[in-house]
């Protein structure tokens, strides 16, 4: 995507009047040259390393690392370095806020990669929006967002669920029984979820939500056996992925009769519960880490020698990885004196990069990224087999749960 450098200046310059909703700053070249300066990019990394969701986060921390040193070790963005500041927020919505504001106005970094689970990212999105800065968010989330500080990188509830729903339902049938934990992504999946059931003439018979790092799951079980849904809808995060699978597997409940099907559970959960526990369960995502492709065998490759060969690739790993080349992407149309968050967003507008799930790009209307939904059912030895994945890529539909909104290169509209 060879677009002119000032065909990007022009029209951030032209987003100036946006600046009142999303960017209240007003960009002077001197201010920007202090995102470049030294022949240097700093940019924040802000995932948990401790804590209930660092079991996810610390990989996502390594694939940004790996990136950001892959970039450097070709050069750099024209010539410059990437120079990660990294902070563990400790898997705390309030600590997250913190680092953030550290990262923006102590370590002046030009933008932001970080964040697993929803609350987090509803706690520094205000840091975000206030001090004009962008942050880059690779985890699938529930959607019903349109931040202009934003750029999302994983899937939406219209690119895990769509296909993955009446998959289910005609393999398995259509009594339902859903379980997450207590936050605002679960209830929104399983909002979207719940009107694709209906569509289809299935029912949920009950929903249920337990804390965060919640690991006793023995009264849960127990209502899985009484009830005997035809699926378990899991929407379980962190460590608790690990304790609801192991003590599925020990009350002896089967998956070929009675599967959980998760947007969630990764190759990284899966490492830690074992792939017994695992064995026969489903899961909707973009990626796994058995896809053919060329470039996933060179990210797999790459990340192993880097971290470990007992180390897993997963769905949300993969977007913070190839989240930081879209990055490099755009910052390399921009001359150094001209970068600052809002020339960076829009020239990532558009922008295309050959990420190992495939093609990806950001979608220029609400910064998320079209994907390519695949269906993974887990095997014993910790890999998933993909059993159906799209013939294309799918555009992100953040809204499609509420198909009275659309989110918009001007806002969220009524439509």
């Amino acid at each position: 995507m060879k677009n002119d450098r000032r065909t990007f200046i022009k029209h951030a310059a032209a987003a100036g009047a946006f600046t009142a909703a999303g960017f209240p700053h007003i960009w002077s070249k001197d201010a920007s040259l202090a995102y470049a300066q030294s022949g240097q990019i700093r940019v924040g990394v802000l995932f948990s390393l401790t804590g209930t969701t660092a079991i996810i986060e610390e990989s996502l921390n390594k694939a940004t690392i790996m990136a950001i040193e892959e970039i450097n070790a070709a050069g750099g963005v024209n010539g410059m370095k990437i120079v990660p500041v990294v902070e563990d927020p400790a898997s705390d919505p309030a600590t997250f806020a913190e680092k953030a504001r550290k990262l923006v106005l102590s370590d002046k970094c030009v933008s932001v990669f970080g964040s697993y689970t929803s609350a987090s990212r509803k706690a520094v999105l205000p840091v975000f929006e206030r001090q004009a800065n962008l942050f880059f968010y690779p985890t699938l989330y529930e959607g019903r967002e349109c931040s202009k500080n934003v750029i999302y990188t994983g899937a939406v509830p219209n690119q895990q669920q769509d296909d993955f729903v009446p998959w289910l339902v005609e393999k398995f049938g259509k009594r339902w029984y859903m379980i997450g934990s207590n936050y605002i992504y679960p209830k929104e999946e399983n909002n979207y979820c719940k009107k694709l059931l209906k569509s289809l003439g299935a029912e949920v018979i009950a929903e249920e939500y337990v804390p965060l790092g919640h690991s006793e799951f023995s009264s849960v079980i127990n209502k899985f056996r009484s009830e005997k849904p035809n699926v378990i809808f899991s929407t379980v995060v962190g460590d608790s992925v690990v304790a609801l699978h192991r003590q599925y597997r020990a009350a002896g409940l089967d998956p070929a009769t009675m599967p959980m099907a998760s947007l969630t559970t990764s190759e990284n959960e899966v490492a830690a519960m074992g792939g017994d526990a695992a064995a026969g369960h489903f899961t909707s995502a973009p990626y796994f880490m058995v896809h053919e492709s060329p470039e996933n065998r060179r990210f797999v490759e790459a990340y192993r020698k880097r971290w470990g060969a007992d180390k897993v690739t997963h769905f949300v790993s993969e977007s913070a990885y190839f989240q930081i080349y879209l990055f490099k992407q755009a910052v390399a149309k921009l001359k150094a004196g001209d970068i600052n968050p809002l020339t960076i967003r829009e020239a990532l507008k558009g922008e295309q990069f050959q990420a190992p799930q495939g093609l990806v790009k950001v979608e220029p209307e609400n910064l998320h990224c079209w994907l390519h939904p695949k269906i993974g059912q887990c095997q014993s030895d910790g890999q998933f087999k993909i059993l159906k994945q799209s013939a294309n890529w799918l555009e992100p539909n953040p809204y499609s749960a509420y198909p009275n909104q659309k989110c918009t290169a001007e806002g969220l509209k009524e439509i």
